[in-house]
């Protein structure tokens, strides 16, 4: 059946007779729904991003807190160890060198193991900075030489 004149209003609203139904298009509610979704995520990325940085710093502060909690207990612990009389005696004599009445106190000279004496000897042994400084001055002002040694290279 063909469509009359007077029926021309009446067709399928999704074919071409209706230029506002095309398919695929953007309307205008999804355009509205786009927008206000654009500016929820943006109205929300500053206070997302402060609560994440808040959250980290809390975790951090948390971290350093049983840090210092431990170091407490270890101080603690250290003070208890002060307030024993014999700890006391025995650090005096272990540090202070210090000897009972009656008893002889000997300290050892030249306990230095081989490394220590190699190193305190590579020290004495290195050149005064100064004596570097000079050589590298002497160098750089004899340029004759190292025209020579180019010469003799090739």
């Amino acid at each position: 059946m063909t469509d009359a004149p007077g029926d021309a209003g009446q067709g399928d609203a999704s074919g071409p007779r209706n230029p506002k139904r095309r398919g695929g298009s953007l309307t205008g509610r999804a355009l509205i729904l786009a927008l206000v979704a654009v500016t929820l995520f943006v109205a929300l990325i500053v206070p997302v991003r402060t609560w994440l940085a808040q959250r980290a710093e809390i975790a951090q502060l948390r971290a350093d807190v049983e840090a210092v909690r431990d170091r407490v207990a270890d101080l603690q612990i250290q003070k208890e160890r002060w307030e024993d009389p014999a700890f006391v005696a025995a650090e005096a004599r272990r540090r202070l060198h210090f000897v009972l009445p009656g008893e002889i106190g000997y300290v050892t000279l030249g306990t230095q193991t081989a490394e220590e004496l190699a190193a305190e000897q590579a020290a004495s042994d290195a050149a005064p900075w100064y004596a570097a400084l000079w050589g590298a001055t002497q160098e750089v002002d004899s340029p004759a030489k190292e025209t020579a040694k180019k010469a003799e290279a090739p």
